[in-house]
């Protein structure tokens, strides 16, 4: 399939917002909410007004965007109360599959379609096609259970071989030459990692791809590519398998690291702990993919920065829709909700939420452009 492609740059991030999800989900002056007929200009409706949608809209697959999700259907459910938005934390693999088969209106993923899932989304999606909208932006935090080290630094060969089973003790030279100020135990070190196909390891695999060619031998990828450690299924079982055992490490969305040691990342010459504007930062200085469809978003993460500003682990996660639905009704639910989400309203209650940051205006005003592109065949 020939597709038209074109590209457009992101501006500066936006700054961490910090509007409660009650303000969300109640009938303020201020608080608006998509109502169906889905352009920038109109798609507004005051929480307590309600619009004219009803129905069911069904989505599926990143786990990592469950927290944002449910700050995002809190809020929009409450202005359109006819309408039921369920969502599936599958994991974005399975979150993909099912929207391509036909079994949701959207998906949630950590990973842009690529390869053959983009002519079979396009085929679900025909006469138009599909599309990706990065409306969710999160630091990947390395998380491990050790007690005995509060301020753990690594650097990017190490975490590398860390996980690639080459370094298997907490004191290792390696992990004493990141961390020459600490006690470092003698205990095995246990990786732990995701056992389903998630776009939470291939952000994490495309990291070490990028930052750590000669330690990491590996193209990135949704699968886990080597057999050592241990695995979980999904963000939840990653944390609870890191929760439950001293000595474990492994990678997850920073939003759930909770009570977990989480490590400092060597960037350039500075170690740096994650937050969510550095995240933000290193998206909004990223090049988009020029080899795209018109209206589909996707960017390129510079994960090789050495801009101390910057937090390359990041996972930029996207809303999966289609440019055609089959009939008006569906078309205008999706409008609105993706609408919703990507608002600056819905962005800050999903940070509010889950710790993640804010897309920027520019990105914003982009991915509103590619919203208005959705109707009905």
């Amino acid at each position: 399939m020939k597709l038209n492609r074109h590209s457009r740059m992101a501006g500066a991030a936006a700054v961490m917002g910090a509007l409660a999800l009650t303000l969300a989900a109640c009938g303020s002056d201020n608080n608006t909410t998509p109502g169906a007929s889905g352009s920038s200009a109109d798609t507004s409706a005051s929480a307590s007004g309600g619009t004219s949608l009803s129905g069911e809209l069904v989505g599926a697959g990143s786990s990592a965007q469950e927290k944002a999700m449910d700050a995002w259907r809190a809020g929009f459910q409450n202005a359109n109360p006819d309408v039921t938005v369920s969502y599936d934390p599958i994991g974005s693999g399975g979150g993909r599959t099912k929207f391509i088969s036909g079994a949701t209106d959207f998906a949630g993923s950590d990973a842009a379609l690529s390869g053959d899932e983009i002519s079979k989304a396009d085929a679900r999606c025909a006469p138009g096609t599909a599309m990706d909208l990065p409306v969710y932006i999160s630091p990947i935090a390395i998380v491990y259970n050790l007690p005995s080290v509060k301020d753990l630094q690594l650097s990017p060969d190490t975490i590398a071989k860390i996980f690639d089973n080459k370094i298997t003790t907490w004191d290792d030279p390696a992990i004493k030459a990141d961390n020459p100020d600490a006690t470092l135990p003698s205990d095995p070190i246990v990786m732990v990692h995701r056992s389903d196909e998630s776009g939470t390891t291939h952000n994490f695999t495309d990291y070490l791809a990028q930052a750590a060619p000669d330690a990491w031998p590996y193209k990135a990828s949704g699968d886990w590519p080597n057999n050592g450690g241990q695995s979980a299924q999904g963000t939840s079982g990653i944390i609870q398998t890191v929760q439950g055992a001293k000595g474990t490490i492994s990678y997850a969305d920073a939003s759930q690291a909770g009570s977990l040691g989480v490590a400092k990342v060597k960037v350039g010459d500075t170690y740096v702990a994650y937050t969510a504007d550095a995240a933000a930062a290193v998206v909004a200085d990223s090049p988009r993919d020029t080899s795209r469809a018109a209206g589909d978003i996707v960017v390129n993460i510079d994960r090789k920065t050495t801009d101390p500003t910057h937090y390359p682990i990041v996972l930029l996660s996207y809303q999966i829709a289609c440019t055609s639905y089959q009939d008006q009704a569906t078309a205008d639910k999706v409008k609105a909700w993706l609408t919703w989400v990507s608002s600056s309203e819905g962005q800050q209650a999903g940070s509010q939420a889950s710790g993640s940051a804010p897309i920027s205006d520019a990105l914003r005003a982009d991915i509103q452009k590619s919203i208005d592109m959705i109707s009905a065949g």
